[in-house]
Protein backbone atom coordinates (compact mmCIF):
# COMPACT_ATOMS: atom_id res chain seq x y z
CA UNK A 1 0.00 0.00 0.00
CA UNK A 2 1.12 3.57 -1.04
CA UNK A 3 2.15 5.69 2.20
CA UNK A 4 0.11 8.53 2.08
CA UNK A 5 2.10 11.75 1.33
CA UNK A 6 3.04 14.64 4.56
CA UNK A 7 1.09 17.06 2.08
CA UNK A 8 -1.79 17.18 0.01
CA UNK A 9 0.07 17.77 -3.38
CA UNK A 10 0.05 21.63 -4.98
CA UNK A 11 -1.77 19.68 -7.80
CA UNK A 12 -4.64 18.45 -6.03
CA UNK A 13 -5.60 21.19 -4.32
CA UNK A 14 -3.58 23.83 -3.37
CA UNK A 15 -5.63 25.85 -0.85
CA UNK A 16 -5.07 22.39 1.47
CA UNK A 17 -1.63 22.19 0.79
CA UNK A 18 -1.10 25.66 2.09
CA UNK A 19 -3.06 24.90 5.20
CA UNK A 20 -1.30 21.86 5.59
CA UNK A 21 2.09 23.05 5.51
CA UNK A 22 1.42 26.14 7.59
CA UNK A 23 0.61 23.33 10.17
CA UNK A 24 3.00 20.91 9.64
CA UNK A 25 6.21 23.20 9.41
CA UNK A 26 5.04 25.26 12.54
CA UNK A 27 4.37 28.53 11.21
CA UNK A 28 1.49 29.58 12.88
CA UNK A 29 -1.92 28.46 14.43
CA UNK A 30 -5.49 30.06 14.35
CA UNK A 31 -6.27 32.14 17.34
CA UNK A 32 -9.15 31.90 20.20
CA UNK A 33 -10.78 34.81 18.39
CA UNK A 34 -11.86 34.11 14.39
CA UNK A 35 -9.77 35.86 12.09
CA UNK A 36 -6.56 36.01 14.61
CA UNK A 37 -3.31 33.99 14.55
CA UNK A 38 -0.81 32.26 16.88
CA UNK A 39 3.12 32.70 15.05
CA UNK A 40 4.72 30.09 16.05
CA UNK A 41 9.05 30.14 17.04
CA UNK A 42 9.58 28.79 13.70
CA UNK A 43 7.25 31.66 11.95
CA UNK A 44 8.16 33.87 14.07
CA UNK A 45 12.08 33.81 13.11
CA UNK A 46 11.33 34.23 9.55
CA UNK A 47 9.49 37.59 10.44
CA UNK A 48 12.45 38.65 12.84
CA UNK A 49 14.72 38.44 9.92
CA UNK A 50 12.52 40.21 7.30
CA UNK A 51 12.90 42.41 10.20
CA UNK A 52 16.44 42.99 10.42
CA UNK A 53 16.78 42.79 6.66
CA UNK A 54 13.81 45.32 5.66
CA UNK A 55 14.83 47.86 9.34
CA UNK A 56 18.15 48.25 7.71
CA UNK A 57 17.11 48.89 4.60
CA UNK A 58 14.57 51.70 5.92
CA UNK A 59 16.97 53.03 8.25
CA UNK A 60 19.52 53.82 5.22
CA UNK A 61 16.61 56.30 3.68
CA UNK A 62 17.52 58.15 7.37
CA UNK A 63 14.03 57.17 8.47
CA UNK A 64 13.74 56.47 12.25
CA UNK A 65 11.57 54.04 14.18
CA UNK A 66 9.12 55.92 16.48
CA UNK A 67 5.67 54.34 18.54
CA UNK A 68 2.38 54.80 18.41
CA UNK A 69 -0.56 54.05 20.46
CA UNK A 70 -3.00 51.42 19.23
CA UNK A 71 -5.59 53.08 20.23
CA UNK A 72 -7.17 55.73 18.31
CA UNK A 73 -10.15 58.78 19.08
CA UNK A 74 -12.88 57.88 16.71
CA UNK A 75 -13.20 61.22 15.95
CA UNK A 76 -9.57 61.07 14.43
CA UNK A 77 -10.74 58.94 11.68
CA UNK A 78 -13.98 61.36 10.33
CA UNK A 79 -10.79 63.72 9.42
CA UNK A 80 -10.51 62.79 5.85
CA UNK A 81 -13.64 61.36 4.35
CA UNK A 82 -11.73 58.78 1.83
CA UNK A 83 -10.00 57.25 4.52
CA UNK A 84 -12.32 56.59 6.71
CA UNK A 85 -14.85 55.29 4.49
CA UNK A 86 -12.09 52.95 2.80
CA UNK A 87 -11.28 51.67 6.09
CA UNK A 88 -15.24 51.76 7.99
CA UNK A 89 -16.18 48.08 7.23
CA UNK A 90 -13.13 46.78 8.95
CA UNK A 91 -13.19 48.50 11.88
CA UNK A 92 -12.78 47.40 15.52
CA UNK A 93 -14.08 49.71 17.92
CA UNK A 94 -13.87 49.67 21.81
CA UNK A 95 -16.75 50.63 23.60
CA UNK A 96 -16.22 50.08 27.07
CA UNK A 97 -13.28 50.67 29.51
CA UNK A 98 -12.39 50.22 33.32
CA UNK A 99 -16.08 49.20 33.81
CA UNK A 100 -17.59 52.14 32.36
CA UNK A 101 -18.97 53.32 28.89
CA UNK A 102 -16.22 55.50 27.05
CA UNK A 103 -17.00 59.01 26.90
CA UNK A 104 -15.70 58.55 23.26
CA UNK A 105 -15.12 54.82 21.74
CA UNK A 106 -11.90 54.26 20.78
CA UNK A 107 -10.52 52.71 17.77
CA UNK A 108 -8.16 49.79 17.27
CA UNK A 109 -5.22 51.07 14.57
CA UNK A 110 -5.94 49.69 11.40
CA UNK A 111 -3.58 51.69 10.07
CA UNK A 112 -1.85 55.23 11.88
CA UNK A 113 -2.18 57.96 9.37
CA UNK A 114 -4.73 59.53 11.45
CA UNK A 115 -2.51 59.66 15.45
CA UNK A 116 1.00 60.15 13.51
CA UNK A 117 -0.56 62.98 11.72
CA UNK A 118 -1.76 64.64 14.93
CA UNK A 119 1.60 64.54 16.19
CA UNK A 120 3.21 65.56 12.64
CA UNK A 121 1.39 68.56 12.90
CA UNK A 122 2.61 69.46 16.84
CA UNK A 123 6.10 68.39 15.27
CA UNK A 124 6.49 70.07 12.56
CA UNK A 125 6.77 74.54 12.52
CA UNK A 126 9.63 75.24 10.46
CA UNK A 127 11.15 74.09 7.25
CA UNK A 128 13.95 73.32 8.94
CA UNK A 129 11.85 70.60 10.69
CA UNK A 130 11.43 68.66 6.96
CA UNK A 131 11.32 66.07 5.74
CA UNK A 132 10.13 64.11 8.91
CA UNK A 133 10.78 60.28 8.81
CA UNK A 134 9.17 57.99 10.96
CA UNK A 135 8.42 54.44 10.54
CA UNK A 136 7.29 52.20 13.15
CA UNK A 137 7.02 48.22 14.09
CA UNK A 138 3.52 47.24 15.26
CA UNK A 139 0.15 45.10 15.37
CA UNK A 140 -2.91 46.15 13.44
CA UNK A 141 -6.53 44.84 13.30
CA UNK A 142 -8.79 45.33 10.33
CA UNK A 143 -12.12 42.63 10.96
CA UNK A 144 -11.40 39.84 7.97
CA UNK A 145 -14.59 38.33 6.76
CA UNK A 146 -12.34 35.43 5.19
CA UNK A 147 -9.27 34.85 6.88
CA UNK A 148 -6.20 32.79 5.77
CA UNK A 149 -2.94 32.63 8.04
CA UNK A 150 -1.17 34.98 7.01
CA UNK A 151 -2.60 36.60 3.96
CA UNK A 152 -5.65 37.84 5.64
CA UNK A 153 -6.01 38.14 9.52
CA UNK A 154 -7.72 40.24 11.63
CA UNK A 155 -5.02 40.69 13.75
CA UNK A 156 -1.33 41.25 11.71
CA UNK A 157 2.10 42.55 12.56
CA UNK A 158 3.79 45.03 9.71
CA UNK A 159 5.70 48.44 9.50
CA UNK A 160 4.21 51.66 8.89
CA UNK A 161 6.35 54.78 7.46
CA UNK A 162 4.85 58.06 7.34
CA UNK A 163 7.12 60.98 6.37
CA UNK A 164 5.97 64.52 5.67
CA UNK A 165 7.77 67.01 2.99
CA UNK A 166 7.99 70.53 2.17
CA UNK A 167 7.30 69.47 -1.76
CA UNK A 168 5.08 67.15 -3.77
CA UNK A 169 8.45 66.31 -5.99
CA UNK A 170 10.34 65.29 -2.58
CA UNK A 171 7.91 63.41 -1.40
CA UNK A 172 7.30 61.81 -4.84
CA UNK A 173 10.91 60.56 -4.70
CA UNK A 174 10.60 59.30 -1.22
CA UNK A 175 7.44 57.14 -1.84
CA UNK A 176 9.83 55.75 -5.50
CA UNK A 177 12.87 55.29 -2.97
CA UNK A 178 10.82 52.99 -0.77
CA UNK A 179 9.36 51.05 -3.47
CA UNK A 180 12.91 49.95 -5.46
CA UNK A 181 15.38 50.36 -3.07
CA UNK A 182 13.44 49.20 -0.08
CA UNK A 183 10.77 46.92 -0.87
CA UNK A 184 12.25 45.40 -3.95
CA UNK A 185 15.60 45.26 -3.22
CA UNK A 186 14.81 43.12 -0.44
CA UNK A 187 11.85 40.93 -2.48
CA UNK A 188 14.36 39.83 -5.21
CA UNK A 189 18.01 39.83 -3.12
CA UNK A 190 16.64 38.08 0.27
CA UNK A 191 13.60 36.42 -0.48
CA UNK A 192 14.76 35.57 -4.02
CA UNK A 193 10.90 36.57 -4.90
CA UNK A 194 10.39 38.01 -8.65
CA UNK A 195 8.01 40.58 -8.58
CA UNK A 196 6.54 43.22 -10.79
CA UNK A 197 6.81 47.16 -9.62
CA UNK A 198 3.82 49.04 -11.10
CA UNK A 199 1.54 52.21 -10.24
CA UNK A 200 -2.09 50.74 -9.06
CA UNK A 201 -5.59 52.48 -10.63
CA UNK A 202 -7.68 54.86 -9.44
CA UNK A 203 -9.97 51.89 -8.62
CA UNK A 204 -7.19 50.04 -6.18
CA UNK A 205 -5.25 52.85 -4.51
CA UNK A 206 -4.76 53.43 -1.11
CA UNK A 207 -7.73 55.31 0.13
CA UNK A 208 -7.32 58.74 0.65
CA UNK A 209 -4.11 58.88 -1.39
CA UNK A 210 -2.95 60.61 -4.82
CA UNK A 211 -0.76 57.48 -5.73
CA UNK A 212 -0.08 54.09 -4.93
CA UNK A 213 3.14 52.24 -5.93
CA UNK A 214 2.65 48.61 -5.46
CA UNK A 215 4.85 45.16 -6.18
CA UNK A 216 3.07 42.36 -7.25
CA UNK A 217 4.32 38.62 -7.00
CA UNK A 218 2.72 34.80 -8.84
CA UNK A 219 2.12 32.43 -6.44
CA UNK A 220 2.83 28.96 -7.48
CA UNK A 221 -1.23 28.51 -8.11
CA UNK A 222 -0.64 31.86 -10.27
CA UNK A 223 -2.82 33.75 -8.73
CA UNK A 224 -1.21 37.32 -7.73
CA UNK A 225 -0.25 38.57 -4.27
CA UNK A 226 -0.16 42.19 -3.45
CA UNK A 227 3.63 42.33 -1.24
CA UNK A 228 4.03 45.75 -0.75
CA UNK A 229 2.69 49.41 -1.06
CA UNK A 230 3.95 52.78 -1.08
CA UNK A 231 1.56 55.67 -0.92
CA UNK A 232 1.80 59.69 -2.61
CA UNK A 233 -0.31 61.04 0.32
CA UNK A 234 -0.48 64.73 -1.37
CA UNK A 235 -2.06 67.11 0.78
CA UNK A 236 -4.89 65.57 1.92
CA UNK A 237 -4.02 64.40 5.52
CA UNK A 238 -1.78 68.27 5.92
CA UNK A 239 -5.29 70.05 5.11
CA UNK A 240 -7.07 67.68 7.48
CA UNK A 241 -4.63 68.02 10.60
CA UNK A 242 -3.84 71.52 9.41
CA UNK A 243 0.19 70.57 9.19
CA UNK A 244 1.87 72.93 7.81
CA UNK A 245 5.17 75.01 7.92
CA UNK A 246 6.67 78.15 7.66
CA UNK A 247 8.90 78.22 4.64
CA UNK A 248 12.33 79.77 3.81
CA UNK A 249 9.93 82.78 1.83
CA UNK A 250 8.19 83.50 5.47
CA UNK A 251 4.73 81.71 3.95
CA UNK A 252 3.01 78.77 5.88
CA UNK A 253 3.00 76.24 3.65
CA UNK A 254 1.04 72.55 3.77
CA UNK A 255 3.14 69.53 3.69
CA UNK A 256 2.88 66.93 1.20
CA UNK A 257 3.32 63.28 2.69
CA UNK A 258 3.90 59.40 2.29
CA UNK A 259 3.34 56.56 3.73
CA UNK A 260 4.02 52.94 3.05
CA UNK A 261 3.86 49.08 4.58
CA UNK A 262 4.55 45.79 4.32
CA UNK A 263 3.09 42.86 6.49
CA UNK A 264 3.84 38.89 7.64
CA UNK A 265 1.87 38.30 4.87
CA UNK A 266 5.09 38.04 3.22
CA UNK A 267 5.57 34.53 5.35
CA UNK A 268 2.34 33.24 3.29
CA UNK A 269 4.21 34.59 -0.02
CA UNK A 270 6.91 32.52 0.90
CA UNK A 271 5.17 29.71 1.31
CA UNK A 272 3.09 29.98 -1.76
CA UNK A 273 5.82 31.21 -4.14
CA UNK A 274 8.96 28.55 -3.02
CA UNK A 275 7.01 25.82 -1.42
CA UNK A 276 6.38 22.10 -2.76
CA UNK A 277 5.23 18.57 -2.21
CA UNK A 278 8.13 18.40 0.42
CA UNK A 279 7.24 21.50 2.38
CA UNK A 280 8.69 25.27 2.17
CA UNK A 281 12.02 26.22 0.21
CA UNK A 282 13.62 29.01 2.56
CA UNK A 283 16.07 31.36 1.07
CA UNK A 284 19.49 31.04 2.25
CA UNK A 285 19.64 34.58 2.55
CA UNK A 286 16.66 34.67 4.65
CA UNK A 287 17.00 31.64 6.40
CA UNK A 288 17.62 31.73 10.23
CA UNK A 289 18.88 28.04 9.82
CA UNK A 290 20.86 27.89 6.81
CA UNK A 291 22.30 24.28 7.91
CA UNK A 292 21.54 21.66 9.88
CA UNK A 293 23.86 19.14 10.86
CA UNK A 294 22.41 15.82 11.92
CA UNK A 295 23.92 12.90 13.94
CA UNK A 296 22.42 9.80 12.52
CA UNK A 297 23.08 7.42 15.15
CA UNK A 298 23.94 8.14 18.75
CA UNK A 299 27.58 7.30 18.06
CA UNK A 300 30.22 8.76 20.83
CA UNK A 301 32.50 10.00 17.65
CA UNK A 302 29.58 11.12 15.28
CA UNK A 303 28.25 13.41 18.02
CA UNK A 304 31.69 14.90 18.69
CA UNK A 305 32.45 15.00 14.64
CA UNK A 306 28.68 17.13 14.17
CA UNK A 307 29.39 19.15 17.41
CA UNK A 308 32.59 20.10 16.03
CA UNK A 309 31.03 20.80 12.20
CA UNK A 310 28.51 22.83 13.31
CA UNK A 311 31.05 24.98 15.68
CA UNK A 312 33.49 25.20 12.42
CA UNK A 313 30.35 26.33 9.82
CA UNK A 314 29.37 28.86 12.89
CA UNK A 315 33.14 30.43 12.38
CA UNK A 316 32.69 30.64 9.01
CA UNK A 317 29.63 32.80 9.55
CA UNK A 318 26.84 29.95 8.33
CA UNK A 319 23.24 30.24 10.62
CA UNK A 320 23.60 27.00 11.54
CA UNK A 321 21.55 24.49 13.90
CA UNK A 322 23.17 20.69 15.31
CA UNK A 323 20.56 18.39 15.04
CA UNK A 324 21.93 15.36 18.13
CA UNK A 325 18.54 14.38 18.99
CA UNK A 326 19.05 10.89 18.91
CA UNK A 327 16.15 9.53 20.68
CA UNK A 328 13.70 10.49 17.95
CA UNK A 329 14.60 8.48 13.99
CA UNK A 330 16.51 10.14 11.73
CA UNK A 331 13.83 10.04 9.34
CA UNK A 332 11.40 11.76 11.47
CA UNK A 333 13.83 14.51 11.74
CA UNK A 334 15.14 15.04 8.06
CA UNK A 335 11.03 15.17 7.18
CA UNK A 336 10.95 18.26 9.64
CA UNK A 337 13.90 20.17 8.44
CA UNK A 338 12.53 18.97 4.72
CA UNK A 339 9.34 20.23 5.96
CA UNK A 340 10.34 23.68 7.73
CA UNK A 341 12.73 24.01 4.34
CA UNK A 342 16.00 24.77 5.94
CA UNK A 343 17.98 25.25 2.93
CA UNK A 344 20.46 22.50 3.79
CA UNK A 345 21.27 19.19 5.38
CA UNK A 346 24.22 17.68 6.30
CA UNK A 347 24.22 14.11 7.49
CA UNK A 348 26.50 12.06 9.29
CA UNK A 349 26.67 8.66 10.47
CA UNK A 350 29.43 5.87 11.23
CA UNK A 351 29.97 5.06 7.99
CA UNK A 352 30.22 8.56 6.96
CA UNK A 353 32.98 9.35 9.30
CA UNK A 354 34.75 6.18 8.10
CA UNK A 355 34.84 7.61 4.60
CA UNK A 356 35.90 10.92 5.86
CA UNK A 357 32.54 12.43 4.50
CA UNK A 358 28.92 14.02 5.27
CA UNK A 359 26.01 13.10 2.95
CA UNK A 360 24.83 17.00 1.78
CA UNK A 361 21.44 17.28 0.44
CA UNK A 362 20.35 20.37 -0.66
CA UNK A 363 16.69 21.43 -0.45
CA UNK A 364 16.34 23.72 -3.04
CA UNK A 365 17.45 22.05 -6.13
CA UNK A 366 17.01 18.53 -4.54
CA UNK A 367 19.15 15.89 -4.23
CA UNK A 368 22.54 14.58 -2.13
CA UNK A 369 26.13 13.84 -2.30
CA UNK A 370 28.86 12.68 -0.51
CA UNK A 371 31.16 15.81 -0.10
CA UNK A 372 35.03 15.41 2.15
CA UNK A 373 34.45 16.40 5.70
CA UNK A 374 37.97 18.77 4.82
CA UNK A 375 36.45 21.03 1.92
CA UNK A 376 32.90 21.51 3.42
CA UNK A 377 32.88 24.07 5.35
CA UNK A 378 34.78 26.23 2.78
CA UNK A 379 31.83 24.65 -0.64
CA UNK A 380 29.26 25.46 1.48
CA UNK A 381 28.95 29.63 0.94
CA UNK A 382 29.18 29.18 -2.60
CA UNK A 383 26.44 26.44 -2.91
CA UNK A 384 23.95 28.83 -0.94
CA UNK A 385 24.40 31.46 -2.89
CA UNK A 386 23.57 29.29 -6.02
CA UNK A 387 20.58 28.53 -4.51
CA UNK A 388 19.72 31.61 -3.85
CA UNK A 389 20.17 32.45 -7.27
CA UNK A 390 17.79 29.80 -8.47
CA UNK A 391 14.97 30.17 -6.67
CA UNK A 392 14.61 34.06 -8.06
CA UNK A 393 15.54 32.04 -11.89
CA UNK A 394 12.43 29.59 -11.06
CA UNK A 395 9.92 32.50 -9.33
CA UNK A 396 10.85 34.70 -12.33
CA UNK A 397 10.10 31.37 -15.37
CA UNK A 398 6.93 31.02 -13.56
CA UNK A 399 5.62 34.27 -13.98
CA UNK A 400 7.28 34.34 -17.77
CA UNK A 401 5.69 31.37 -19.03
CA UNK A 402 2.18 32.27 -17.21
CA UNK A 403 1.71 35.55 -18.16
CA UNK A 404 -0.43 36.23 -21.54
CA UNK A 405 -0.52 39.17 -23.67
CA UNK A 406 -4.31 39.78 -24.71
CA UNK A 407 -6.76 42.60 -25.98
CA UNK A 408 -9.68 41.87 -25.23
CA UNK A 409 -11.69 41.22 -21.78
CA UNK A 410 -12.84 37.90 -22.06
CA UNK A 411 -9.53 36.84 -23.13
CA UNK A 412 -8.40 38.41 -20.22
CA UNK A 413 -10.81 36.27 -18.16
CA UNK A 414 -9.62 33.04 -19.66
CA UNK A 415 -6.01 34.21 -18.89
CA UNK A 416 -6.50 34.65 -15.15
CA UNK A 417 -7.83 31.42 -14.69
CA UNK A 418 -3.79 30.17 -15.01
CA UNK A 419 -1.97 33.07 -14.51
CA UNK A 420 -1.60 36.24 -15.25
CA UNK A 421 -2.66 38.54 -18.35
CA UNK A 422 -1.23 41.80 -19.86
CA UNK A 423 -3.44 44.44 -21.84
CA UNK A 424 -3.21 47.90 -23.20
CA UNK A 425 -4.88 49.76 -20.39
CA UNK A 426 -5.94 52.71 -23.55
CA UNK A 427 -7.69 49.48 -24.53
CA UNK A 428 -9.25 48.43 -20.99
CA UNK A 429 -9.56 51.69 -18.83
CA UNK A 430 -12.11 52.61 -15.67
CA UNK A 431 -15.30 50.47 -17.55
CA UNK A 432 -13.05 47.63 -18.31
CA UNK A 433 -11.25 47.34 -14.89
CA UNK A 434 -15.00 46.99 -13.48
CA UNK A 435 -16.30 44.47 -16.33
CA UNK A 436 -13.20 42.40 -14.76
CA UNK A 437 -14.24 42.94 -11.14
CA UNK A 438 -17.45 41.33 -11.75
CA UNK A 439 -15.63 38.44 -12.64
CA UNK A 440 -13.30 38.25 -9.91
CA UNK A 441 -10.45 39.84 -11.64
CA UNK A 442 -8.61 42.67 -11.07
CA UNK A 443 -6.11 44.94 -12.26
CA UNK A 444 -2.73 44.22 -9.63
CA UNK A 445 -1.17 47.34 -11.56
CA UNK A 446 0.11 49.05 -14.36
CA UNK A 447 2.84 49.32 -16.18
CA UNK A 448 5.18 51.46 -18.96
CA UNK A 449 6.16 49.88 -22.26
CA UNK A 450 9.57 49.08 -21.16
CA UNK A 451 8.35 47.73 -17.64
CA UNK A 452 9.27 50.56 -15.50
CA UNK A 453 6.88 52.36 -13.54
CA UNK A 454 4.67 54.84 -15.27
CA UNK A 455 4.13 58.88 -14.21
CA UNK A 456 0.78 59.03 -14.53
CA UNK A 457 -2.47 56.43 -14.64
CA UNK A 458 -2.87 57.76 -18.35
CA UNK A 459 0.67 57.63 -19.79
CA UNK A 460 0.56 56.60 -23.27
CA UNK A 461 1.34 52.79 -24.12
CA UNK A 462 0.39 51.75 -20.05
CA UNK A 463 0.24 48.22 -19.67
CA UNK A 464 -2.47 46.52 -17.26
CA UNK A 465 -1.02 43.83 -15.64
CA UNK A 466 -4.73 41.75 -14.73
CA UNK A 467 -5.18 38.47 -12.30
CA UNK A 468 -6.92 36.90 -9.66
CA UNK A 469 -5.68 37.79 -6.40
CA UNK A 470 -5.43 36.82 -3.05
Amino acid sequence: MAKAPVLTPQADDFPRWYQDLINKAELADNGPVRGTMVIRPYGYGLWERMQAEMDARIKETGTQNAYFPLLIPESYLTREADHVEGFAPELAVVTHGGGKELEEPAVVRPTSEMIINDYFSKWVQSYRDLPLLINQWANVVRWELRPRLFLRTTEFLWQEGHTAHATHEDARDFASRIHRRVYEDFMVNVLAMDVVPGRKTVRERFAGAINTLTLEGMMGDGKALQMATSHELGQNFAKAFNTTYLSQAGTQELVWQTSWGSTTRMIGALVMMHGDDSGLRVPPRLAQVQAVVLAIKGDEAVLATVRELGDRLKAAGIRVQVDDRVDTPFGRRAVDWELKGVPVRIEIGPRDLENGTAMLARRIPGGKEAVSLDTLVERLPGLLEEDQALLLTQSRERRLSRTVEVSTIAEAVEAAATGWARIPWADLGAEGEARLAEQGVTVRCLVAEDGSVPQSEDAPGNVAVVARAY
